[in-house]
């Protein structure tokens, strides 16, 4: 009988330590779950340190590449041209930044131009050109089906000491047509480089 009792009370403890072993190693698999979660969160770091690597690609590209061209106007007025690129659409996009430090703000009344579209493009670009001084051509912003230029509205104006971007898409000059001077209100002419589009 001693016996009998003796066995079932190893079995017992043999049954209670198998569960314990047991319980242990499932917890030890939850916890291998947050290793997992710790390995997600590493990987989801790995590449917040590859988007930080791309940023700095990004912030190296415009760094190495230079403004095509920067012209002051009166009252401290920048205007820098950063690309001018030939689509396949045929026609050219120019695009930069003007900055004010005029000391207030600074609404782009004369750089929206003198034709009669001037209510829908009021506060733009629109009067800007592309003058092509060997060819003798001139060209100005491509319009919409409504008059509105294919180019930035300053909504609101530029803030003193702020920057803006700005684009305007112009007809293509033809193919062989490289170097242009963008001129737009009362600036002084910017001569830039046409590139070929991706």
């Amino acid at each position: 009988m001693d016996f009998r009792h003796t066995m079932k009370g190893r079995r017992a403890l043999s049954a209670v330590a198998i569960t314990t072993g047991l319980l242990l190693t499932v917890a030890g698999c939850g916890g291998g779950g947050d290793d997992a979660s710790d390995k997600g969160s590493s990987s989801s770091s790995t590449p917040a340190k590859s988007s930080s690597d791309g940023s700095t690609t990004q912030s190296k590209a415009p760094q190495s590449d230079p403004p095509l061209a920067e012209v002051k106007g009166e009252n401290g007025l920048v205007l820098t041209v950063t690309s001018a690129k030939r689509d396949t659409g045929d026609f050219v996009t120019v695009e930069g930044t003007v900055t004010n430090n005029t000391g207030t703000i600074w609404v782009a009344a004369e750089w929206r131009g003198d034709e009669s579209e001037l209510a829908r493009n009021g506060g733009s670009i629109a009067g800007a050109s592309l003058i092509d001084q060997k060819g003798k051509k001139k060209y100005l912003i491509l319009r919409d089906t409504s008059g509105r230029c294919l180019c930035t509205q300053f909504t609101g104006g530029v803030r003193a000491g702020a920057s803006a971007q700005w684009f305007a898409q112009f007809p293509a000059p033809p193919a062989g047509v490289t170097d242009v001077d963008f001129q737009v209100g009362g600036m002084p002419p910017a001569s830039i480089q046409i590139s070929e589009g991706e």
